[in-house]
């Protein structure tokens, strides 16, 4: 098998790579990024034979295509802001694929991927991607649907890199049209810090109050399990509680909408100042408390009785007495591993079908937990 990872220079998709590379079936990664010192010094860490660069550019539609083609399969790890680009280079390519973070642009190349005979699952990180073959596991066990809240921790630094600082800006921005829930038949947008929740993560996580958030989750599985009557889909999120603070202060304050300023004759996006600070100063890229907590909760109707699926997951702890869990690591690997997972399952003729699949339709959930198992990710299911 032969990969492309596209955009995988950064650390939560070297990850993805480096599991990859514990399959012997694999033949061949290329790392394709347009930072090559990063991806050089990723190249050089992985220390695999079977691992190369080159350069790659998502924007060169054509140039990169033509990189693409010859190889079983492209894993995408470029960031949210650009999933339209780097789809439409692996769709003319012609090659099965999966992205880290998925958000809805894929869906575009749907047809192109189907009359290849090739599969593309978009968003299959923790969450979106864990998070929705949870869902699966329930909604293939209820009758019927009532609501699914779907939660997660983050467990983080607010920007130990460019493309997470992005994504915890965006994730708040005011007047986000993609910000919706799905209640009685229809979306609804909803603004920053909509509908707190105090919602319990696995241990050592805790209780923490969380909001609505723009996620994939909301547009996809009302389509998908249509079928069972929903009526409602919720989806929560959470960081660290001094990035929670600090991201209410921002909106409060209006620095969110990140509008240009004049700092001594040069203009500059109010956020984009604070972004560049935060990426070069303690207090934005080292945290307390490392990994990535998932909390979902389905109910419904099972054999004429009201039911609740809860479902939650355990990784190794980041206080170093697990090596490789450790730090920061205990928060990419839980994001990384799982689009690696993908792509081997695709690989294997696993995927539900051709074209486009949203990530709770692609694979039998039940597969997914045992190999998320392999790799010290747990799966915990309490039904009440």
């Amino acid at each position: 098998m032969k990969i492309f990872c596209l955009g995988c220079a950064g650390k939560i998709s070297r990850e993805s790579v480096l599991d990859l590379l514990g399959s012997e079936k694999v033949t061949r990664v290329t790392i394709a990024d347009h930072n090559e010192e990063n991806a050089k010094e990723v190249v050089s860490w992985l220390n695999d034979k079977r691992v190369d660069y080159v350069k790659a550019d998502v924007f060169q539609t054509d140039k990169t295509s033509n990189l693409i083609k010859g190889y079983d399969l492209a894993m995408d790890g470029t960031p949210i802001s650009i999933n339209h680009e780097s789809t439409k280079c692996i769709a003319k390519a012609g090659v099965h694929g999966v992205n880290l973070n998925g958000t809805g642009p894929e869906f575009a190349f749907h047809d192109d991927f189907a009359k290849a005979g090739k599969s593309y699952v978009p968003g299959f990180g923790m969450t979106p991607g864990i998070t929705n073959v949870m869902t699966r596991y329930a909604h293939d066990r209820l009758d019927t649907i009532n609501t699914i809240r779907i939660s997660h921790g983050a467990f983080r630094p607010f920007a130990f890199s460019p493309a997470i600082t992005e994504t915890t800006r965006i994730e708040y921005e005011p007047g986000l049209e993609s910000r919706i829930v799905y209640e009685n038949n229809e979306f609804k947008q909803v603004e920053p810090f909509a509908r707190p929740l105090d919602v319990t993560l696995p241990d050592p996580f805790g209780t923490h109050t969380q909001y609505i958030i723009p996620h994939a989750e909301t547009q996809t599985i009302p389509k998908s399990f249509k079928d069972k009557g929903i009526q409602l889909v919720e989806v929560r999120g959470t960081w660290p509680p001094a990035n929670m603070q600090l991201l209410r202060a921002l909106y409060d304050w209006g620095f969110l909408k990140n509008e240009t300023v004049d700092v001594k004759g040069v203009k500059v996006g109010v956020m984009d100042a604070i972004a560049s600070y935060l990426l070069q100063s303690q207090q934005g890229t080292k945290t307390k408390l490392y990994g990535y907590a998932l909390h979902v909760e389905v109910t419904g109707i099972k054999n004429d009785s009201p039911a609740c699926y809860t479902l939650t997951n355990h990784h190794p702890a980041s206080d170093g007495s697990v090596p490789d869990w450790a730090g920061l690591r205990a928060y990419t690997r839980s994001v990384g591993i799982p689009m690696s997972i993908a792509a081997q399952l695709i690989l294997d003729g696993q995927s539900a079908d051709t074209g486009v699949i949203a990530p709770e339709l692609a694979f039998d959930p039940e597969l997914v937990f045992s190999e998320l198992e392999k790799r010290q990710i747990s799966v915990n299911v309490r039904i009440s």
